[in-house]
């Protein structure tokens, strides 16, 4: 499994969440299998968002999607209050 880690801070969870929501059909057509939304204890303003595929170029795919169509367009991400921080990581729990 290869998971899409990002971190950002938000300025209104509803709002993030909203926008967040929106795009489930893109994240599901994407190949994502799953997805954890953390924020820090005592710091709801920053969000921690893992999007786990089945592989790599998916996980690619769409964090190329996520900038140029997302995060580029402020209507696209509301509530997103700085510049997200993305890496791309492989499970090797099994390795």
């Amino acid at each position: 499994m290869t998971t899409l880690h990002i971190e950002h801070p938000i300025n209104d969870f509803k709002v993030w969440k909203a926008a967040f929501d929106r795009f489930a059909e893109f994240r599901m057509k994407a190949g994502v299998r799953g997805h954890r939304l953390q924020h820090p204890v005592g710091d709801p303003r920053f969000m921690i968002i893992d999007l786990d595929f089945d592989n790599e170029d998916s996980a690619e795919a769409f964090l190329t999607f996520l900038r140029s169509n997302v995060w580029a367009q402020p209507e696209n991400s509301p509530g997103l209050a700085g510049t997200p921080i993305a890496r791309i990581f492989e499970d090797t729990s099994q390795q």
